[in-house]
């Protein structure tokens, strides 16, 4: 609201508390720029420039933490596709990216100035490229019309406007901090509209490409039916924002009845789409790591150790984490390098609020190391633990166990025990261990999901869902191209 209407007009709607700081407000009229989808003026604190910059260190980021599908014929694909359709939109000239990331959680995400991720696990749900050209043109619109940037300024806006308020008033000097910590909240029906917004224009950038929109609702529905199954939402909270698959079904459906071009000139390119498919990893790749019971495999880097009995544990790209059942103890391994295990102890244990005992050289199943108990300071409570450091193939792994001060002499022992079982891996069955893959065929005789899983490593509910039918028994006709799910060999 600020950047709209007369100086006047401005002044009468901002809060009592800063109709008469000339400073904040000429601060903020001079940051008002066009939005170029929607032509209106609104905040813009943060630069075109500023704006790719922030991209580009996320996009890095999103690399080095969750990795890329090793598939530069995908990557090209989806890069192609996507550039085809950022190009015909109102910001031509970003430095536009489309890439495919190693994730089984069905996803897609922009960062601001065009960094654009779609997930392998979204992929696997769709049936043809109109479906994928929607959803790239969906997060085209987040950075087109500048979401982020508008998010931002936002929330530079209203800590501007507190940080004035608490110079000059003590009644809102003493909530400042608390509406700091709301402003997420405050702006959550920003984000909202903003992913309204961004269907809209994704569906025009898609049509204006050719492409049979009718087929985006299809994509909602899967993510409705993918959450349903789950039990919970099918993104992660930080994309929570999203409204509601059901009514973003209802609204792409609505939008499609008033096309006025001719609906049989649109195309989606199944066939183009399903060849990309065959193939592609599906679910959790163990050669990144897999658990079978209490022991964690990884292949690639041929190691293997064990993890205390009855705690739940997680692989991500950075760390295997596990914690106790009765939440009061941590188990964590990651990679610290390629130094010694002598440099990284003394990196690790030398940090300021860490008190060191004295670190002791073992060796672990032929593996050199080092290991250490420590307390260490944590918010408003002292922790215990132990660290070990072990030098294995060429890496240097750190292995650390703690739990609240008085609680981890009774976790000293498993820890220990997790610890000493770090081991190489030289199981032949587990080296080779390869991920389920998808597998695209076309179909000579009618079939349903149930009978596909005859031969499939998954079950028929989950191949009703990659192929958007209702339900497992639900006949595929003759001719169409399914996906199903094998044990995979390579590519």
């Amino acid at each position: 609201a600020v950047c709209s209407g007369t100086p006047l007009a401005i002044v009468n709607r901002m809060p009592t508390r800063l109709r008469f700081r000339p400073v904040v407000l000429a601060a903020l009229l001079a940051a008002c720029a066009t939005n170029p989808v929607t032509g209106r003026r609104e905040l813009a604190l943060v630069s075109e420039q500023q704006e790719i910059a922030m991209g580009q260190q996320g996009a890095a980021e999103v690399v080095a933490s969750i990795g890329l599908v090793d598939d530069p014929a995908l990557q090209q694909y989806v890069e192609r596709i996507g550039l085809a359709l950022a190009r015909r939109s109102e910001r031509p000239n970003l430095p536009w990216s489309f890439r495919v990331v190693d994730d089984p959680v069905p996803n897609a995400f922009a960062l601001p100035g065009g960094p654009i991720f779609v997930t392998r696990g979204l992929l696997a749900l769709m049936q043809n490229e109109a479906e994928l050209a929607s959803v790239l043109g969906h997060e085209i619109a987040h950075v087109t019309a500048r979401h982020s940037v508008r998010q931002i300024s936002r929330q530079q806006a209203a800590q501007l406007g507190l940080v004035f308020g608490a110079v000059f008033s003590p009644q809102v000097a003493q909530y400042g901090e608390l509406l700091g910590q709301g402003l997420q909240l405050a702006f959550l029906k920003y984000g909202r509209d903003d992913e309204r917004e961004a269907d809209d224009v994704g569906f025009r950038y898609a049509l204006a490409q050719n492409y049979d929109v009718r087929e985006m609702d299809d994509v909602f529905e899967q993510l409705r039916r993918v959450g349903e199954a789950s039990g919970a939402s099918p993104v992660p909270s930080w994309l929570s924002t999203h409204p509601d698959p059901g009514e973003r079904v209802e609204r792409t459906r609505a939008r499609a009845a008033q096309i006025t071009q001719p609906l049989d000139a649109l195309r989606t390119n199944t066939d183009a789409f399903m060849e990309r498919m065959n193939g592609l990893v599906y679910g959790e790749n163990p050669r990144q790591g897999y658990f079978d019971g209490n022991r964690f495999f990884h292949p690639e880097l041929r190691f293997q150790f064990a993890l205390p009995a009855g705690w739940r544990a997680q692989n991500t790209p950075q760390a295997v984490i596990a914690m106790s059942a009765e939440q009061d103890a941590m188990l964590q391994l990651t990679l610290a390098g390629r130094g010694s295990p002598e440099d990284a102890a003394r990196q690790f244990l030398s940090q300021q609020g860490i008190r060191a005992g004295q670190p002791t050289q073992l060796t672990v199943n032929g593996i050199p190391a080092i290991a250490s108990y420590f307390e260490a300071q944590q918010q408003q409570q002292i922790v215990q633990g132990m660290v070990a450091f072990l030098s294995y193939g060429g890496n240097t792994y750190q292995l650390v166990g703690y739990a609240p001060q008085g609680r981890f002499q009774a976790r000293d022992a498993a820890i220990r025990a997790s610890i000493g079982s770090f081991a190489p891996l030289t199981d032949a069955a587990a080296l080779a261990r390869q991920p389920d893959r998808l597998r695209s065929m076309r179909l000579t005789t009618a079939t349903t999901p149930a009978q596909l899983a005859r031969q499939s490593t998954v079950n028929a509910a989950t191949l009703a869902l990659l192929n958007q039918v209702d339900s497992e028994n639900t006949p595929i006709p003759a001719g169409r191209t399914v996906k199903t799910v094998v044990r995979g060999s390579t590519r």
